[in-house]
Formats: C-alpha cells, structure tokens, sequence
C-alpha cells in the first residue's frame, strides 16, 4: 500500500511538472520584443497616471508624426508611441472592467504594431 501510495505521488508530481514545461508561453518571432517590453517597463508608471488630454495629446501627436512623410520616427521613438496607447489601453481595461476584453484585445493590437511596417508605409 504503501509503495502503491509513493507512485502516486510521484505520478502527480511528475505531471505538474510536465504540464508547467508544456504550457510555456511560445516564444515570440517579433525581433523587437525586447525594445517593445523595456519601453513598457520605462513608461508603464508615467502613463498610468495619464489623464484622457494627456493620452490625446501622446495619440494626435503620434498621428501628425507617422503621417507627415518629412519625419521617420527612429525605431525607439516609434515604439515609444505605440506602447504608450498600449498602456494607457490596458489602464482602461483596469478602470472599466466591463471593456477589459476590448481593451486588452486593443493593447495586444498596439503592442503588435511593427517597425518596418511602419518603414514600409513611409516609401
């Protein structure tokens, strides 16, 4: 019985290692990924205190950049905008909790949002 027992419990071990290995978030194929989370880090206290002027003021600002085909923002600088609305979208999905769907789907949106697209749509 008691052998019988150890088994068991080296079984349930065994699996709840296994399952932890497995569920492993899958690594990324963004080459950016390490700017995009040291910028999230930077900024995420700053524009959690954002107010709405202070979020349209960053989101206009970014706007007039990205279309004003005299300016290309560096990477930084573009990264930079895009995970501040990232941010500022995951506040609202903190502050409304009945949009955290909608704003978590939104944050991912800008957080995905590419460099060299945005390199691409300045030719």
């Amino acid at each position: 019985m008691k052998k019988i027992m150890q088994i068991l419990l080296l079984s349930f071990l065994f699996s709840g290692v296994a399952n932890s290995v497995y569920a492993q978030d899958k690594p990324s194929n963004d080459p950016d990924i390490q700017v995009k989370e040291d910028l999230y880090k930077k900024f995420k206290k700053e524009v959690r205190s954002y107010d709405k002027n202070d979020f349209d003021a960053l989101f206009f600002e970014f706007f007039k950049k990205q279309k004003d085909q005299s300016i290309t923002l560096t990477k930084e600088e573009f990264y930079s905008y895009t995970i501040k609305i990232a941010i500022y979208s995951e506040k609202l999905g903190l502050l409304y909790k009945d949009q955290k769907k909608e704003a978590d789907k939104t944050k991912q949106e800008w957080f995905d949002r590419s460099y060299s697209d945005y390199l691409n749509s300045k030719k």
